[in-house]
């Protein structure tokens, strides 16, 4: 997984029309420039070139469906931690990310703070499938994996606002 470079705060520079713009299109990135322009005070013209603008920032990076990924392939969703141990530890993050980078099990890949140095969200067949993944991890002597805990998603008690039900 790539890291990003420290972004610069764009929280500063954004006016409010822009942060009325960002919130809805976080819920409705399929509205027309028409309506965006009306629920946010603005005429279409100038409402595009800000949308504009704030493309060429990367602050919008991009526009996606939401998927529900239990219609799509069934199956166990599950938070994992993953501490790396403190032996080639640069080299091993290195390694792990480029392996979750290429799992495609592995839908998001966060470096934490704390005794977990990732926090994932795997979706697997089933435990089964698990267990047949991480041993392969666990075994590559090169992520030196230290320790994995699995979580099993029971329900999605709350999406985020960039996931709808």
């Amino acid at each position: 997984m790539k890291r990003k470079e420290k972004n610069p705060d764009f929280s500063r520079t954004l006016g409010r029309i822009d942060e009325a713009i960002i919130d809805v299109l976080r819920h409705d990135g399929r509205i027309t420039y028409q309506k965006l322009a009306t629920l946010v005070h603005l005429t279409a013209s100038p409402c595009q070139e800000r949308v504009r603008k704030l493309e060429r920032l990367g602050v919008i990076r991009g526009y996606g469906a939401f998927i529900d990924v239990q219609k799509v392939s069934p199956g166990l969703s599950l938070q994992v931690l993953v501490a790396i141990s403190s032996q080639n530890r640069r080299t091993a993050q290195k390694a792990f990310e480029a392996c979750v980078d290429s799992c495609s099990q592995v839908l998001e890949c966060h470096l934490i703070s704390g005794p977990f140095d990732y926090s994932l969200r795997m979706h697997c067949t089933d435990m089964k499938h698990y267990r047949a993944l991480t041993e392969v991890w666990l075994e590559n002597e090169d992520l030196c994996i230290d320790k994995l805990v699995a979580y099993p998603e029971l329900a999605v008690v709350k999406h985020s606002s960039t996931h709808h039900d």
